[in-house]
């Protein structure tokens, strides 16, 4: 089975945490061992690992990539969101990530983030739990 995550974001660039609710979904299934996949079905938005206990960690991700790959760069595609196609293909569209003892296996100060670059817009994640 399959479960939608609803993720509604705020700003048009923004790693949003979305741990708990993962955690919340393994809870709600009872999962045990397993691999968790978690996939964002979007062209301007993806996932990604990092560390939640300093939150200038994230501004600086969102900072640099907006440096980096600047929104009105004089690309070529009319809807005005190249920059947003661009830093998702440099994030990932998914995650897979090891479940045992119904919790996520990550490192002291990681966390999973969506990451947003087209918003604000209402978003989703699927997130497919395969036991071991």
């Amino acid at each position: 089975m399959t479960k939608e995550l609803r993720i509604s974001t705020k700003s048009r660039t923004e790693l949003v945490d979305i741990t708990e609710d993962i955690l919340h979904h393994l809870g709600d299934i009872g999962a045990k061992s397993g691999i968790l996949v978690v996939f964002v079905p979007h062209t301007t938005a993806g996932v990604t690992i990092n560390e939640n206990a300093d939150p200038d960690v994230t501004q600086d991700i969102t900072g640099f990539m907006a440096e980096l790959i600047p929104k009105n760069a004089g690309f070529a595609h009319g809807e005005g969101n190249s920059d947003a196609h661009i830093k998702s293909s440099l994030f990932s569209p998914s995650l897979t990530l090891i479940v045992e003892g119904g919790a996520l296996r990550l490192g002291t100060w990681q966390a999973v983030f969506f990451a947003e670059f087209d918003g604000p817009r209402n978003r989703k994640a699927w997130l497919k739990f395969v036991p071991s």
